[in-house]
């Protein structure tokens, strides 16, 4: 059984980000991000599969005391063809697709990616350059290079196109939370 969220007198409710994502992987990530960023927003990761729709989604919130500053993510690997035009067909989400796979996303943290790639050599090259990566946990090296790069890796993703071989838009997600981050600055500054 869910909880609602209770609405406090005279408050303002903080925004919730709901990224609903295809495995653990996508899950492990979101958690990284909701610890490493710790602003007044709850990112509540849930993994939903390919069996994603918009009633499903719907369906997850509808317990839910949810307010215009709430987003939805859907934060899915792009390697199955069909799996695009499903996400697009949800129109209260924003999609932060990868191509091949989330892996590219970290791969972009090292270096840049402008050749297509597969997922079997995606995965092969992100070993290559972390030997400790695991599919559904993030290690040691690989959460450093995921904060010490976030500035590379989301340059290197604003270049290539959209849900095409290779992409990631993930760095959507990251400069939003940097958004928030710098708002939240500027009121303790106030």
């Amino acid at each position: 059984m869910s909880r609602k969220r209770a609405k406090p007198k005279g408050k303002k409710l903080n925004p919730i980000y709901f990224i609903f994502c295809e495995g653990k992987t996508e899950e492990a990530y979101s958690k990284f991000l909701r610890q490493e960023y710790n602003l007044p927003i709850e990112i509540l990761p849930k993994i939903q599969g390919q069996d994603i729709s918009e009633k499903k989604i719907k369906n997850f919130l509808k317990n839910k005391q949810i307010t215009k500053n709430d987003k939805n993510y859907l934060m899915y690997d792009l390697d199955a063809p069909e799996l695009l035009p499903r996400l697009q067909a949800i129109s209260n989400a924003i999609i932060l697709g990868s191509n091949p796979t989330i892996e590219l996303w970290f791969l972009l943290h090292y270096r840049n990616q402008t050749a297509n790639i597969s997922t079997e050599n995606c995965k092969r090259d992100l070993k290559r350059v972390n030997p400790q990566y695991e599919k559904h946990t993030l290690n040691r090296q690989l959460l450093v290079k995921l904060k010490d790069s976030k500035t590379e890796a989301v340059n290197r993703a604003k270049v290539l196109k959209k849900y095409k071989n290779p992409s990631s838009m993930i760095y959507i997600l990251l400069e939003e939370l940097e958004k928030v981050k710098a708002e939240k600055l500027k009121q303790q500054v106030i």
